[in-house]
C-alpha cells in the first residue's frame, strides 16, 4: 500500500517564499549598489565634479581610452575615404570631441593610436596631428593592457590612447567593472593614475556627453 506524502500546508511554504525573498533581495540591492554595472558617466555635470576629473587633468594624472569614431566597414554612411577607416559623419563627431578635449587642455597631454585606420584617422580629426601608432592598442592584451598604458605615460602627463571598444572593455574589467555595457562610438575611459596604488576609474565621457559639459561650461 502506498503511504501518502504530507505535505507542508500553503501557508507554511508561502511564508518559507517570503521569508527567502526578504533575505535574497537586500543582498541583491546591496550588491549592485556596492558593485555597480558602469563607470560613472562623466557626461552629467554633478557626477563630473564628484571625480574630480578637471584636477586631475590639470595635474597630469590621467589616462584616457578613446574608443575611434563611426567605422566605414559597419555603416551605411559615405565613407571618408578608405572602406576600413571612418565615415564622414564620423569624423565630424571626433571633430567636436577633440573640442571637448581642448577644453580640459591639452598643454600637458600625449596621444597614441592603434595602427587600425580607423583610429588613425579619429586621432587625426580629434587632435589635428598625427601620433605615432602603438601595436600594442591593436592587440589590447587583457593580461597587460593596464601595464602597457602605465608604461607608456610620463610623469605629469596625461596620455590619450585612440583605440578599440575591446581595449575599453578590458580596462573596465581589470578596474572592477567587468559587468561594464559595451562602449559606443566615441565614448571615452578617464582613468586616474595614483602614486602609490593601483590605477582607478574616473568615469566614462559618452561623445553627448562632451557637448552637454561645453554647452554647461562645466569644463
Amino acid at each position: 500500500m502506498t503511504v501518502p506524502v504530507r505535505r507542508p500546508p500553503l501557508s507554511l511554504l508561502k511564508k518559507v517564499l517570503i521569508g527567502t525573498a526578504a533575505l535574497v533581495l537586500p543582498a541583491l540591492i546591496a550588491g549592485f549598489v556596492v558593485w555597480p554595472r558602469s563607470p560613472l558617466d562623466l557626461g552629467d555635470g554633478v557626477n563630473l565634479g564628484k571625480s574630480g576629473m578637471r584636477e586631475h587633468w590639470a595635474q597630469g594624472d590621467v589616462i584616457v581610452v578613446v574608443r575611434h569614431v563611426e567605422r566605414c566597414d559597419r555603416s551605411d554612411a559615405t565613407c571618408l575615404t578608405e572602406a576600413d577607416g571612418i565615415t564622414h559623419d564620423g569624423s565630424q563627431m571626433a571633430t567636436r570631441i577633440g573640442e571637448g578635449f581642448k577644453a580640459l587642455g591639452m598643454g600637458n597631454t600625449d596621444v597614441m593610436t592603434s595602427p587600425a585606420t580607423r583610429t588613425v584617422q579619429t586621432g587625426q580629426f580629434m587632435f589635428g596631428t598625427a601620433s605615432q601608432p602603438q601595436q600594442w592598442l591593436w592587440n589590447c592584451d587583457k593580461a597587460t593592457l593596464l601595464q602597457d598604458a602605465m608604461a607608456h605615460k610620463q610623469p605629469h602627463r596625461n596620455l590619450v590612447l585612440v583605440a578599440h571598444s575591446d581595449c575599453i572593455s578590458k580596462l573596465e574589467a581589470q578596474l572592477d567593472y567587468e559587468h561594464a555595457a559595451a562602449s559606443e562610438y566615441g565614448t571615452a575611459f578617464f582613468i586616474r593614475v595614483h602614486r602609490h596604488a593601483k590605477p582607478s576609474s574616473l568615469g566614462l565621457m559618452n561623445p553627448e556627453g562632451w557637448e552637454t559639459a561645453l554647452k554647461g561650461n562645466t569644463l
